[in-house]
């Protein structure tokens, strides 16, 4: 009798438990959902750059490569050269071939980081609510302190983590601290 309680009462669901169900959910979806909505042409870059990183397509190419080299050095008898040293012709179909392959990775790179900063902005709104959440509790439990009689006024440090983060303070800050790493002003030697 008493497995059967606790089973029933394990298979119920709190509403926090509820709230991470669904944040998962959420989370796990991004991906799905940037997929579902690509264009024509992301489907195609995503289709290329999954192909063109494969073993199969460097065999490929060593495959081809190899074999119009051994022509066009007339290493294979009855067959005629017709793009011979320095490969010209070659040289132009392989640039022609990176130019295409670096556009589908880009195409494709540009999508995931659209994604990526999607996700970076979700967890960040979820950092905020989370901290919000913890002061919220550090409050509480701060009140059932002083109610017991434990003094908590002289505790300079909950005292700081009870005031609210200022997340304006801390993006200016961090702003300051990116523009400086990333753009240091040259010094001019006059």
């Amino acid at each position: 009798m008493a497995n059967k309680d606790f089973s029933e009462h394990s298979q119920e669901r709190s509403p926090f438990q509820e709230r991470l169900q669904s944040s998962r959910r959420i989370i796990k979806s991004f991906q799905a959902k940037a997929d579902a909505k690509r264009s024509f042409a992301e489907k195609v870059a995503d289709y290329m750059t999954t192909t063109f990183g494969s073993i199969r397509f460097l065999t490929v190419n060593v495959i081809w490569f190899v074999t119009w080299i051994l022509i066009n050095t007339n290493l294979i008898p009855g067959v005629k050269p017709f793009d011979p040293f320095p490969f010209g012709l070659l040289t132009t179909v392989v640039s022609l071939e990176a130019i295409i392959l670096a556009i589908f990775v880009l195409i494709s790179q540009n999508r995931e980081s659209k994604i990526n900063d999607l996700r970076e902005e979700v967890g960040l709104q979820l950092d905020i609510i989370t901290e919000q959440e913890i002061t919220k509790l550090l409050e509480m439990v701060a009140k059932l302190m002083n109610k017991d009689g434990i003094d908590t006024e002289s505790d300079e440090l909950l005292k700081e983590m009870l005031s609210p983060t200022d997340t304006n303070r801390l993006e200016k800050s961090l702003e300051k601290q990116v523009n400086k790493e990333s753009f240091p002003m040259p010094k001019l030697e006059i």
